[in-house]
């Protein structure tokens, strides 16, 4: 079978995400055969480095011997089984270790399938936990402007991208929005845009504080913001703040968990924990869709009563799925086999040395690099039409997979990716940067 059967039978047939269809009239779709390492291949056996590891996912590459094994074990064991009234090893074991990276702060997991659901999950829990302890006006939810969370209707009302957003608005819950600790400007510094955020949060807090029942926030990142980097002095403080006004706060790290940020939580670089925190994509090393929100003891004991009203009921049918935790313990495991924390730390020199071509092309801005994940920005007065999509099929052309987000050009890939294929990666990003801005004059 050829690429064009399979792009064909599947424009035919499925709605891909995150994606006007219209637009694959003129970007054809990619057809994957396979995967090994940090590369792709489709039917033609042409390659593609997965430079934003299949949408920040993958760890340890594609087709990775050791998870393979792993879920081949499991296989013969137990596929799935419900997890209400039941358990088994694979979700005991991960929860324990996911509770002891924590330094048993989170010491309670609880499942679900992908990021969104994650984050529907904590802020139900944060509603209901203030219900059950007799703090019944503590309702409303508060975010970060430019935040993402997800797309399912809950994770939409604490989501402040109008491009997700904004159509779906008569049916989501608004939240309250504080200043973001990202600089708006050039002319704002770092350390003034972390003291003006946590002044609009303090005041934010002070003045709501009796209806809040939560403060949710990805540490360090906001990621579907393009990648915006802020100070750890912010989560410091919006740490001490909830506490002091008695504020759930909720950190989002399905994107910047499990080592992506060289901390394997964002939340370590501040030195906190939060109350609930959400985990997905690298969870399962980017194998089986899976998340969890880790809870303290105290929010689970609020809801450890006799009344069944008052305990948590929210359910998916395959929650901690076997195989999907399977994978997770295998990553842990390789966590620990590879020292990958390492290995991110030296990524993040080598990324580092690779783009310092990007600092000296006054058509590029604001380079940026926090652990794994680097990117910048094209100026917008140099930026053609349709840069991101133009931008990603002339990388795939190439042989690269990539998907800036407007004018935010970033790669986030796997772990074990080499030397000479960051080199690739900078030399191709190069050449697409180079072709779109000249076709732009």
């Amino acid at each position: 079978m050829t690429d064009q059967h399979w792009t064909d039978r599947s424009l035919n047939a499925v709605w891909h995400p995150c994606t006007q269809m219209k637009a694959h009239e003129e970007s054809p779709l990619l057809a994957i055969k396979n995967g090994r390492g940090v590369f792709l291949y489709d039917y033609e056996g042409n390659s593609y480095l997965d430079s934003i590891s299949s949408w920040w996912t993958n760890l340890f590459g594609h087709a990775n011997p050791s998870i393979n094994q792993a879920i081949i074990n499991q296989l013969g064991e137990v596929e799935h089984v419900m997890l209400a009234g039941m358990t088994h090893r694979p979700v005991v074991e991960l929860s324990e270790r996911l509770s002891a990276l924590t330094g048993h702060h989170l010491g309670r997991a609880f499942y679900g399938s992908d990021g969104a659901s994650a984050v529907e999950i904590a802020l139900k829990m944060s509603f209901h936990y203030w219900r059950n302890v007799g703090l019944t006006k503590k309702s409303r939810f508060v975010c970060l402007q430019n935040s993402y969370h997800g797309e399912t209707l809950g994770a939409l009302g604490v989501t402040d991208i109008p491009l997700f957003s904004d159509t779906y608005s008569p049916l989501i819950q608004r939240p309250i929005l504080c200043q973001s600790p990202v600089p708006l400007s050039d002319s704002v510094s770092l350390e003034e845009a972390t003291q003006i955020a946590i002044n609009d949060l303090k005041l934010t807090l002070a003045a709501n504080h009796e209806e809040i029942a939560c403060f949710i926030l990805e540490p360090m990142i906001q990621c579907a913001a393009g990648m915006q980097m802020y100070s750890a002095d912010y989560l410091k403080a919006a740490r001490a703040l909830c506490s002091e006004y008695q504020v759930l706060l909720i950190a989002d790290e399905i994107a910047v968990g499990f080592g992506r940020t060289g901390k394997f939580f964002a939340c370590e670089h501040a030195g906190i924990w939060p109350d609930l925190m959400t985990l997905s994509k690298g969870l399962t090393g980017g194998y089986l869709p899976l998340s969890v929100v880790l809870s303290t003891e105290t929010i689970y004991q609020a809801f450890y009563q006799d009344d069944v009203r008052l305990g948590f009921l929210h359910s998916h049918s395959y929650t901690g799925n076997p195989l999907a935790c399977t994978a997770a313990v295998a990553t842990l495991d390789l966590f620990e086999t590879s020292k990958a924390l390492a290995l991110v730390n030296d990524l993040a020199n080598q990324l580092s040395t690779a783009f310092e071509w990007v600092k000296v092309d006054d058509r590029l801005t604001n380079i940026r690099q926090l652990g794994s994940i680097l990117a910048f920005d094209v100026m917008v007065n140099r930026l053609p039409q349709n840069f991101s999509r133009k931008f990603a099929s002339l990388a795939l052309e190439h042989g690269l997979l990539i998907r800036p987000i407007g004018n935010t050009v970033y790669v986030m890939p796997p772990y074990i990716i080499s030397s000479s294929e960051i080199e690739f990666l900078s030399n191709v990003i190069k050449i697409c940067i180079n072709a779109l801005l000249k076709e732009k004059l």
